[in-house]
């Protein structure tokens, strides 16, 4: 089964604006949600976090460039990222954890999710 499905992607010029999607079969309401990436040669890096009470968490690299969001009405999660820079360039993975609790801390551990989309694909032009 596919639990998430990211889209969104494409390209995008320095300084613009593209939101992600991630739709979920299973239900997000309690979920810790997370949007991972990652570049050629590069590892999975975190960059933002949602907990079931909408409290959020961000890789320092995107604060106060992309927002993480949910509706819950859709089952569906969002990443908007405004003033994107060419160093944004990567797969970004939606991921979700159904059971148990979120941490901070969890930016850095993408084994703690346990479902992950296919991917979508986010260029830069300059």
């Amino acid at each position: 089964q596919r639990i998430l499905e990211e889209s969104g992607g494409g390209s995008v010029q320095a300084g613009g604006s593209l939101r992600l999607s991630c739709s979920a079969t299973g239900y997000m309401g309690s979920a810790c949600m997370a949007w991972f990436r990652q570049a050629p040669g590069k590892e999975r890096e975190g960059v933002a976090l949602l907990y079931n009470t909408d409290s959020t968490h961000y890789a320092d690299s995107v604060k106060g460039r992309f927002t993480i969001s949910k509706d819950s009405a859709k089952n569906t999660l969002y990443l908007q990222m405004n003033g994107v820079k060419p160093e944004d360039a990567a797969m970004y993975y939606c991921a979700a954890r159904f059971l148990g609790v979120c941490s901070d801390g969890y930016i850095y551990d993408p084994g703690r999710f346990g479902s992950w989309g296919q991917g979508t694909q986010v260029t830069v032009s300059s």
